[in-house]
C-alpha cells in the first residue's frame, strides 16, 4: 500500500480538515513559509500527491520556495525547468545565474544560460549583465561575443546596463577595439552615463595601456559637456593609471577633485590616493596622506609597505610590520608579498627568502605572486639550493593542480627558468622552455630564456631564439626587454651585421615609447661590435637622452682608444646640465687609460670629490692603477694602493700584474701574485700573467711551478679562440686549428704574410710561446695563434677593401699584434679586432691603440 508522506506535526495540523478546493491554496502558503529543505521536499510531495504540480503558480511557488527558502539551486532549477517560459518568471533563472557567480562558478553560469535559451526562456535586461560578467572574468572573448551577438537579436542594443557589461567584458577579455566600438555607439545613441565612461576607462587599465585611460578619464568631462562627473568609482580607476606611468601631477589634480567632492571618506579612494604616491615614488606625500587617514584597512597599509619596498626602504617596509602588529591590523599574504618583491628587485636575495621563511613561520600560505617574488630573489642571488625548494613547492601547489590558472602558471615557469638560467643552469632552463607548448609561450618566456643566455656569454644560443621567436606562422612581438637582451647577445660576439638586422626591425616596427631604452643599447651594441660611428650617429638621432645615453657614447669611444673624443663627450654632457655619478668616472678613467692621458686622468680623479662630490669607489683605484701602470709609473700605481681607504680587491691586483707583464717588473708582479692567492682569487687570468711574465723574463723553472700550482688547484687555463665575421656568420679558430675546410689554404695565406712582414722587419717575439724551446720552434708556435688564423681566413674570403672584424675571448698577445701591424702595411682591408680588454683598430702599419694596450 502506498503511503502518503508525513508531515511535521505542526504543518500537519494546518492541513487537517481542509477540503481540496482550499488545500491547493493553503499548501502553496506554507510555501512561502518555508525554511528549510525538509519542509520544502515534504510540502513539494504533498502537492505531487494531490495532482497541484501542473499549476504554472505552484511550479513558481516550488522555485521561490527552493530557492529562497529552501536555499537549494539544484532543486529550484528541476522545478523551473518544468515551468513554461513567462517574462515573469526569468526572475528566477536571474537569481539561479547570480547564484553561480557568486559561488565562483562561472562555467556554471553560462551553462545556466544556456540550458535557460534552450528551454525557449528569452532573457531580459538583467540576464545579460551576469552572464556578460561571467564571460569576462573567465575570460572567454568566444562566449562573450556570442552572447553580445544574442544581446542585438534580442533588440537590447540601447539598454545601457547591457551595453555596459559588453563594454566591461570586452575589457575583460582584452578586446579593446571591441570595447571601444561599443561605448563609441553609444555616445552616437546618447545613451551612456556615468558607469559606461567608468567601464571603457577600466578596459584601458586593465590592459595596460594606462595613458589611452587618462586620455578617455579627461574626455569624460570634456565631450559629455560636464554631465557626467567622476565618482568614486572613476578615481579607484583612474589613479593606478596615473601611478603606473608615473604621472604625479595628473595624479595630484585626481587627489584635489577627491578632496574637493568628499570622495576621500571612501576607504577605496583613500586607498587609491596612497597607492598613487607610493608607486610615483613619493613617499613623503604618501606618508602624509597616510596620516590623515581616518579608516584605514590592510589595503592602505599594505600599499605603505609596498611603496617603501619598491625604492629599497626596505627597514621602513619592515618597520610598517610591527606598527600594523600593535593596532590589530593582521598581516596577509600581499604583505609578505610587497616585502619580498621589494627586497627581490633591489637584488637582496638573501634578505628576500628570509623573509619568506618568517612569513612561513607565521602560517600563511604563499600565493603566485608570493613564489614570483621569492624566485627572483633566488635568481638575483644565484641561490640555486633555494631556487629548487620553490620548485618543488610550486610543482605540488600551482603547476600540478587541476584548473589552474594558465597565466599564474606561465608566471611561475617563467620564474623558473630565469632562477636556472641565472644560476648557470642554462641546461636545465632550456628544458623547463621546450616543455612548454609553442603557442603558450609568451613573451616574458622568450625573453628570459633569451636573456639567460646572453648574461652567460652564449649568445649564439641567444641568437638562435630570438630568431626562433619571429619565425613561424605566429610570431610573437618582442618587447624592449627581448630586443635589449638580442643586443646584448650581438655586443657579445661583436656580430655586427645582425645587430643592424636588430636596429632595422626596430625602426620598423616602432617602439617609440620605449626608443631612449633600445637606443641606448643600441649606442652599447655598435660600439662594442666595432662601429663606433654608428653608435656616434645612433647618438645624434635620439630625440632624448639620459645620463645613460652620454655614458654609453663615451664608453664606446673609451674602449676604441678614442679618449679625447669620450672627454669631449663628458664635457658635452655636463653643458646640458647632467651631474655625472660614480659610472660616469669609471667610464672617463677607463677612456685615459686606454688613450695613454696620463695627466687627464689623474686631474679627473683628483677633481671627483671636491668638484662633483663623487667620493672614489674601489673600482676607480682600479682604473688609476690601471692607468699608472700602464704608462710604467708601477710606484706610483704601488703608493696609491698603499693609501686606499679601503682593502684592495682582485681587481685592482689583477691590473697591477697585468701592467707588471707589459713592462717586465717580476718583483712587483710576483707581490701583486701573491696578494690575489690570499684573496683566494678564482680564475686563470692572474696565473697566466705571472706565468708570462716569468716566461718573458726566461725564468722557466717559475714557469713550471706556476703551471703546477695551477694543475694541483684543479685550474685550467682557458684556451684561447677568436672569431671573425664573414657573410655567412662567424667562424672560431682555436690555437694550431687545423679543423675547417680550408684549412690547408688558410695556412698557405699565413705562411706567405709571415714571409712577406719578416722582409719589412719583424721579428717574432718569442717570450709570448710560453715554451722552454728553441726559439726557432716557438716562432712556429707563434704562428699558428688563433687571431692570426682568424686574420688569414678573413683576407681568404673578404671582398677587398672591406674591414676584417676579429674578436677574442682573452687579450691579444704581444707578437700578434705586432704581426698584424705589420700585415696591415701589405692589405688593403681595415683589420678591427676587439679583445678582453679593448678594440685595435689596425690600419697602414699602425694601431688605434698606441701601444696602449
Amino acid at each position: 500500500m502506498l503511503l502518503r508522506p508525513q508531515l511535521p506535526s505542526q504543518l500537519q495540523n494546518q492541513v487537517q480538515n481542509l477540503t481540496f478546493s482550499t488545500l491547493s491554496s493553503s499548501l502553496l502558503h506554507l510555501l512561502k513559509q518555508c525554511k528549510s529543505l525538509t519542509q520544502a521536499k515534504l510540502l513539494h510531495q504533498q502537492l505531487t500527491v494531490y495532482g497541484l504540480t501542473s499549476s504554472p503558480t505552484t511550479l513558481t511557488r516550488l522555485v521561490a520556495a527552493y530557492l529562497h527558502g529552501a536555499g537549494s539551486p539544484s532543486h529550484a532549477l528541476a522545478s523551473l525547468e518544468r515551468l513554461p517560459p513567462s517574462p515573469l518568471s526569468v526572475f528566477y533563472w536571474n537569481a539561479l545565474i547570480k547564484a553561480q557567480l557568486r559561488l565562483g562558478s562561472l562555467h556554471g553560469a553560462l551553462c545556466l544560460f544556456g540550458r535557460m535559451r534552450g528551454l525557449g526562456w528569452r532573457p531580459d535586461g538583467y540576464t545579460f549583465p551576469y552572464v556578460l560578467k561571467a564571460c569576462g572574468e573567465l575570460p572567454s572573448f568566444r562566449r562573450g561575443s556570442s552572447v553580445h551577438g544574442v544581446v542585438c537579436a534580442l533588440g537590447f542594443e540601447s539598454n545601457v546596463y547591457v551595453c555596459n557589461a559588453v563594454v566591461a567584458m570586452y575589457g575583460r577579455c582584452g578586446a579593446l577595439e571591441d570595447a571601444r566600438q561599443v561605448f563609441d555607439e553609444m555616445s552616437r545613441r546618447d545613451i551612456g552615463d556615468s558607469v559606461s565612461w567608468n567601464s571603457i576607462v577600466s578596459a584601458y587599465v586593465q590592459n595596460g595601456e594606462p595613458r589611452t585611460a587618462l586620455e578617455m578619464f579627461v574626455e569624460m568631462g570634456l565631450d559629455s559637456g560636464y554631465r557626467f562627473c567622476a565618482d568614486a568609482v572613476s578615481l579607484v580607476n583612474i589613479l593606478p593609471a596615473c601611478a603606473a606611468i608615473g604621472a604625479c601631477g595628473r595624479g595630484k589634480q585626481v587627489h584635489g577633485y577627491a578632496v574637493r567632492n568628499g570622495l576621500l571618506e571612501d576607504v577605496f579612494v583613500a586607498n587609491a590616493v596612497v597607492d598613487m604616491y607610493a608607486k610615483c615614488g613619493l613617499m613623503d606625500q604618501a606618508t602624509q596622506f597616510f596620516d590623515r587617514m581616518e579608516v584605514k584597512d590592510v589595503v592602505s597599509w599594505n600599499a605603505m609597505v609596498a611603496g617603501y619596498s619598491r625604492i629599497g626602504r626596505c627597514e621602513e617596509a619592515l618597520c610598517l610590520f610591527a606598527k600594523m602588529v600593535d593596532v590589530g591590523i593582521e598581516l596577509n599574504v600581499v604583505t609578505w608579498s610587497a616585502v619580498i618583491a621589494g627586497y627581490a628587485q633591489r637584488g637582496f636575495g638573501y634578505e628576500a627568502i628570509n623573509v619568506f621563511r618568517r612569513m612561513q613561520i607565521c602560517g600563511l600560505e604563499p600565493n603566485v605572486v608570493t613564489l614570483v617574488s621569492l624566485l627572483s630573489g633566488c635568481a638575483s642571488a644565484g641561490a640555486l639550493l633555494q631556487g629548487k625548494e620553490t620548485h618543488c613547492y610550486a610543482i605540488k601547489r600551482v603547476l600540478s593542480v587541476d584548473g589552474c590558472d594558465t597565466g599564474d602558471e606561465m608566471m611561475v615557469i617563467n620564474g623558473l627558468i630565469d632562477v636556472y638560467s641565472k644560476c648557470r643552469r642554462t641546461k636545465v632552463a632550456r628544458t623547463i622552455f621546450n616543455s612548454i607548448a609553442f603557442e603558450k609561450r609568451n613573451v616574458v618566456t622568450w625573453t628570459v630564456m633569451i636573456g639567460g643566455y646572453a648574461q652567460l656569454g652564449d649568445a649564439n644560443d641567444a641568437l638562435e631564439l630570438f630568431s626562433d621567436m619571429l619565425k613561424g606562422d605566429n610570431p610573437l612581438v618582442p618587447n624592449e626587454f627581448t630586443i635589449s637582451c638580442a643586443l646584448m647577445a650581438c655586443a657579445r660576439l661583436g656580430l655586427l651585421r645582425f645587430g643592424r638586422q636588430i636596429h632595422g626591425y626596430v625602426l620598423r616596427n616602432r617602439y617609440e615609447t620605449v626608443m631612449l631604452f633600445i637606443a641606448n643599447c643600441l649606442i652599447d651594441m655598435y660600439a662594442r661590435s666595432g662601429d663606433v660611428d654608428a653608435a656616434h650617429i645612433v647618438f645624434e638621432t635620439m630625440c632624448h637622452r639620459n645620463t645613460v645615453s652620454w655614458t654609453s657614447l663615451m664608453a664606446g669611444y673609451g674602449m676604441h682608444g678614442q679618449g679625447e673624443e669620450a672627454l669631449q663627450v663628458f664635457e658635452e654632457m655636463r653643458s646640458v646640465g647632467l651631474m655625472p655619478d660614480g659610472v660616469t668616472f669609471v667610464v672617463v678613467l677607463y677612456a685615459c687609460s686606454h688613450s695613454g692621458m696620463i695627466g687627464e686622468g689623474i686631474k679627473y680623479f683628483d677633481s671627483m670629490s671636491s668638484e662633483f662630490g663623487v667620493v672614489p669607489g674601489i673600482e676607480h683605484y682600479a682604473c688609476m692603477v690601471d692607468l699608472l701602470g700602464r704608462s710604467g709609473r708601477l710606484n706610483e700605481a704601488m703608493k696609491l694602493i698603499e693609501g686606499m681607504p679601503m682593502e684592495p680587491n682582485p681587481i685592482v691586483w689583477v691590473a697591477l700584474l697585468s701592467a707588471c707583464r707589459i713592462h717586465a717588473h717580476v718583483e712587483i708582479g710576483e707581490y701583486a701574485a701573491n696578494k690575489l692567492l690570499e684573496l683566494e682569487s678564482e680564475g686563470d687570468g692572474s696565473y697566466t700573467l705571472l706565468s708570462n711574465l716569468y716566461a718573458n723574463a726566461g725564468r722557466w723553472k717559475d714557469v713550471v711551478r706556476i703551471r703546477s700550482l695551477m694543475k694541483y688547484t684543479r685550474i685550467k687555463k682557458r684556451p684561447g679562440c677568436s672569431w671573425v665575421q664573414g657573410k655567412k656568420g662567424t667562424t672560431t679558430f682555436y690555437v694550431g686549428d687545423r679543423s675547417h675546410p680550408l684549412s690547408q689554404e688558410i695556412y698557405n695565406v699565413l705562411g706567405d704574410l709571415i714571409h712577406r712582414i719578416k722582409a719589412l722587419g719583424y721579428v717574432p717575439e718569442t717570450g709570448f710561446a710560453l715554451h722552454d724551446v728553441e726559439d726557432e720552434e716557438k716562432g712556429d708556435t707563434l704562428y699558428e695563434h688563433s687571431e692570426k688564423l682568424a686574420l688569414a681566413f678573413g683576407i681568404l674570403t673578404s671582398p677587398p677593401g672591406m674591414p676584417i672584424r676579429i674578436t677574442k675571448n682573452m687579450r691579444v698577445c704581444g707578437d700578434c699584434h705586432n704581426a698584424i701591424t705589420y700585415i696591415s702595411k701589405i692589405i688593403n682591408h681595415e683589420i678591427i679586432l676587439r679583445d678582453a680588454s679593448r678594440f685595435h683598430h689596425f690600419k697602414s702599419g699602425s694601431c688605434s691603440c698606441r701601444g696602449y694596450w
